[in-house]
């Protein structure tokens, strides 16, 4: 978290730099093309990523003769680290994926075109919901494209769960329930969980209250009673303290090791994470999983259909209408999908989710099962984050670990951390 932090701010100085000097469009460069027939498309991933991309656009090539696609891949922060100098020189590639800590910065500065005359024109959107295509508009435009979708839940292993003394995690669970089963299973040895990404759940916690994190704006945060922070990350502390959930210390010298996580040695029941992250997960551990759903009351208001990632086009692009057609394929093309098969989230299209399910294994089904029976009662999507979101995140962790290590309570923190929030976030006011 704190290195994909570091990167956003990086990005965000760059970004304010292109700001400055961005000429607002008409970048072409020697790939970019101006006879709306050669594309540059840039991505982020995993060599299983890459490769299946490459399949999927030597596809729209043979199906679209004539068109020129040239490609431009990274990992994840290579990715952050190449497009932010590309904006600044107004060189951006057509076609872009789009991460959701980041697509407001670029929104912001005029880099993104509009989606929106594009949509049930070049873009085939008649089966998607609105709550999901929604996801993609920041201020009342249509930025970005969802490639697939996620939803929060809980993955764990139903054996260890029983090993624990729980026969089952109960439907409509609360909070009270939550505490109660996890110390039940600290009563055998085992952790629980690991804990909550605080940002992520912090939002959820708030959006089961009426809530949000951040206002609509982005200005300022969400919610005006310091009371809920202290009720959500005390809730978490003392679980710490009372050792259902490992020690921070411990959860320090873990993050982001997935190898090492209590799950995966058969210590710990489950993890609270993204639904597109359960494929991993599984295939790490090895054993039966099974997904349920988030904690309530009113889970319904909480949980929202989150896009893994967008695809989104330049402001300076010259082949606007090739590159919308493209994101047209990728989304309705069923062929394509059964490639993709929801690795880049659940597809968004009712019909290709329809034929897409013989292909999946039984883990990928599981996702999709899960995403389905979660996305009917869903709430819609709060705005994504607002420029200045990576440091508040980077301040909310740290004032999180001195309540987990006990250098403070959630009451003290609470009010610190809304006037740090807000310090940064005053600086979106119009």
């Amino acid at each position: 978290m704190r290195k994909k932090t570091a990167l956003v701010l990086m990005v965000t100085i760059l970004l304010f730099i292109t700001a400055c000097g961005n000429s607002g469009g008409g970048g072409s460069n020697a790939s970019g093309g101006t006879d709306g027939k050669t594309l540059r498309i840039a991505w982020w991933g995993s060599d299983t990523r890459h490769e299946y991309t490459q399949k999927i656009i030597d596809m729209y090539k043979e199906q679209n003769p004539g068109v020129n696609i040239d490609i431009e891949y990274a990992s994840f922060d290579d990715y952050w680290k190449k497009l932010a100098p590309q904006a600044a020189a107004n060189q951006l590639p057509d076609i872009m994926q789009m991460d959701v800590s980041y697509i407001s910065q670029y929104a912001k500065n005029g880099q993104l075109e509009d989606l929106t005359p594009y949509l049930g024109s070049k873009i085939k959107v008649d089966d998607v919901t609105e709550n999901v295509l929604k996801t993609g508009v920041i201020g009342g435009v249509q930025y970005g494209m969802p490639t697939g979708v996620n939803v929060l839940g809980f993955q764990y292993d139903p054996a260890i769960l029983k090993k624990a003394g729980i026969s089952e995690i109960p439907d409509n669970w609360t909070w009270d329930q939550y505490k109660e089963i996890a110390l039940k299973a600290k009563d055998k040895g085992i952790y629980f969980d690991s804990s909550m990404a605080a940002d992520i759940f912090f939002n959820y916690f708030l959006r089961t209250k009426g809530q949000s994190l951040y206002n609509a704006e982005g200005t300022a945060l969400g919610y005006e009673d310091d009371a809920l922070f202290t009720e959500f990350f005390g809730m978490l502390a003392e679980l710490i303290k009372e050792g259902a959930v490992p020690s921070q210390e411990k959860l320090n010298q873990t993050k982001g090791i997935l190898e090492e996580s209590d799950i995966v040695k058969g210590t710990g029941i489950g993890i609270w994470q993204w639904s597109n992250q359960f494929v991993a997960l599984q295939r790490v551990v090895n054993r039966p999983m099974e997904l349920a759903p988030m904690v309530g009351p009113d889970m319904e208001k909480g949980i929202y259909m989150q896009p893994s990632m967008y695809w989104a086009v330049a402001k300076s692009s010259q082949s606007k209408d090739e590159a919308a057609k493209f994101i047209d394929f990728w989304i309705n093309n069923q062929d394509a999908n059964k490639l993709i098969k929801g690795e880049r989230g659940v597809p968004i299209s009712a019909a290709v989710k329809e034929a897409v399910a013989p292909e999946l294994s039984e883990t990928e089904k599981q996702v999709f099962d899960f995403v389905a029976k979660m996305e009917p009662i869903s709430s819609p999507m709060s705005p994504p984050p607002p420029v200045g979101s990576a440091e508040i995140i980077a301040a909310l962790t740290d004032y999180v670990e001195q309540i987990n290590f006990g250098q403070a309570t959630a009451a003290e923190v609470a009010p610190k951390f809304r006037a740090d929030a807000n310090a940064i976030l005053s600086n979106n006011q119009p």
